[in-house]
């Protein structure tokens, strides 16, 4: 679990802080500068983002705070597709780092139990439901 923390938390750098501006203090990462480009650039950031949020599920973060992640990315989404304006707020508003900061949160606090698995998961203990009831 250690290691997907820590590849989570260099995605998270990576798209919202990975360079700092020269001469100030601001720091800009992929996000940013992938929302250059018009529509691919901010499907592949926002793709980042959701590739994040599906690793938290697989970490057994609770739905209500994925809810909240999915939120965040949703407004970075708006601010992001607001040209121009949308550029200079996607180096303040860091989606991905608030994101973090609530996986932090769940893994620090309650924890998972065990990662969840990748993809479907087929259950055997279910009992078949009757296909049509009232029928002779």
């Amino acid at each position: 679990m250690q290691d997907a923390r820590e590849r989570l938390d260099a995605l998270a750098r990576l798209l919202d802080s990975a360079v700092r501006v020269p001469g100030t203090n601001v720091r800009v990462g992929a996000d940013a500068l992938l929302n250059l480009i018009p529509g691919v650039g901010t499907l592949t950031s926002k793709g980042l983002s959701a590739y994040l949020i599906w690793e938290a599920r697989r970490l057994g973060v609770p739905f209500k705070t994925l809810l909240r992640m999915a939120g965040h990315v949703g407004v970075d989404l708006v601010i992001s597709a607001i040209p121009v304006v949308g550029w200079f707020g996607d180096v303040f508003y860091r989606s991905n780092q608030r994101n973090m900061a609530l996986l932090r949160e769940h893994l620090d606090g309650v924890g998972a139990a065990e990662p969840r698995p990748h993809g479907w998961v087929l259950r055997t203990d279910a009992a078949p439901a009757p296909i049509m009831e009232g029928v002779r």
